[in-house]
């Protein structure tokens, strides 16, 4: 829970104090947030409630790469937030054709983590792919192989 995190009270400190402060964070300090507490591996399962909770009506403001990188933090934390992770799945098919190929990869690599149903993205995700491969790195080409094995889409 805090492997790896070499000052894990203050860690917690800090989660609590970003739970109390949501309200006023604007989206991008948000999504930081969940992307560093997931990086750090550090187990914040009322801060990622709360994170949920402040991100889901604001998704609308998020960038492309924000969207992603929210999916890839709920994913590496493994916190499901299924209202959270829904809302997503429906703002990143709209948006796919604008993503770049790593955060094709990274939402792709996220749903499959969280084993979440969404036929409908992952057949937007392979469309938004498919023309693209060229450019994807090996990383993210395994990654993205990865997804589609694990969620069971044929692509």
């Amino acid at each position: 829970a805090t492997a790896g995190v070499a000052a894990p009270r203050l860690v917690a400190t800090i989660a609590g104090l970003a739970s109390s402060r949501l309200r006023d964070f604007d989206v991008q300090s948000i999504a930081n947030t969940a992307w560093a507490f997931a990086t750090l591996a550090f187990a914040a399962p009322d801060l990622f409630g709360d994170l949920a909770a402040a991100a889901r009506p604001r998704l609308g403001e998020y960038t492309n790469q924000n969207l992603a990188n929210l999916a890839w933090a709920f994913a590496t934390a493994g916190v499901a937030a299924p209202r959270l992770v829904a809302t997503i799945a429906g703002l990143a098919s709209s948006r796919l054709r604008d993503f770049d190929v790593q955060s094709i990869a990274n939402t792709a690599w996220a749903f499959a983590t969280l084993a979440f149903a969404a036929p409908d993205l992952f057949g937007d995700l392979a469309a938004a792919a498919r023309p693209r491969l060229g450019e994807y790195t090996n990383q993210n080409l395994a990654n993205l192989a990865w997804a589609f094995a694990t969620a069971g889409v044929a692509a």
